[in-house]
């Protein structure tokens, strides 16, 4: 399992958001099972997950991977890989519902 490094809050405006490619067993980097991402706020982190219904949820599931709770590995990709994936899973999930 892939672990982070520790957190901290990027100095770029660019990297106020860091996002990340969830893959489980048989999954990989590039065709990975879920996207995360880390959006980082006056107020402090806020942890998000891409879900099917095309929102961004708050999910804990990436400080529970930095704890070493989680059976998943997680890789940081940039922001045009997520939009990638998740282009990819929108087509995934409109040829399922049909």
């Amino acid at each position: 399992m892939s672990q982070p490094d520790q957190p901290h809050e990027p100095t770029s405006p660019s990297k106020r958001v860091q996002y990340y490619a969830i893959a489980g067993r048989g999954d990989t980097r590039d065709d990975p099972s879920g996207v995360a991402r880390r959006r980082f706020t006056p107020e402090g982190s806020i942890d998000e997950t891409f879900r099917r219904d095309q929102t961004w949820v708050r999910n804990s599931v990436l400080i529970e991977w930095e704890d070493g709770e989680m059976g998943l590995d997680f890789y940081e990709i940039s922001e045009a890989e997520a939009e990638e994936i998740i282009e990819r899973f929108r087509a995934r999930w409109a040829a399922a519902d049909q």
